[in-house]
């Protein structure tokens, strides 16, 4: 078994999450081979900031296991409270994967909440994730 951890930093929340999916999908390819001819919308919920990262990460793991999407641009448009609880949306830009013209990274088959950790109060917003590979 083995994992890849990576920490993601940006003066909002909002670029602290987008630049975590960046790193996810360096993970599994170079983004920036895809060509951005598709866009997709995805959105994530969470009862705390770190189920919200846990969603967020998931969400873009099905989304390339079930379409094999890639994003090149990654907008994380807005992170909010609703209802008690926390909601991101954000748009991708990007392509279904091709082998032949994108690197094989690391197959990504999950995330994980060991050694999670999220820093939203200082000045620069970390996040940090444990993917398991």
């Amino acid at each position: 078994m083995s994992d890849v951890f990576f920490e993601a930093w940006g003066p909002t929340l909002e670029e602290a999450y987008r630049q975590a999916a960046l790193a996810f999908y360096e993970t599994l390819t170079d983004p920036s081979k895809a060509l951005r001819s598709e866009e997709m919308v995805v959105e994530a919920s969470g009862a705390d900031l770190e189920e919200l990262l846990y969603d967020w990460i998931e969400r873009l793991i099905i989304l390339f296991d079930s379409e094999g999407f890639i994003a090149r641009d990654v907008a994380v448009e807005r992170i909010y409270r609703e209802g008690g609880e926390w909601r991101l949306r954000a748009t991708l830009r990007g392509e279904r994967y091709d082998p032949g013209r994108h690197p094989q990274g690391t197959h990504v088959k999950g995330v994980t909440y060991h050694m999670m950790m999220i820093d939203a109060d200082s000045p620069v917003k970390k996040v940090r994730v444990l993917l398991d590979i």
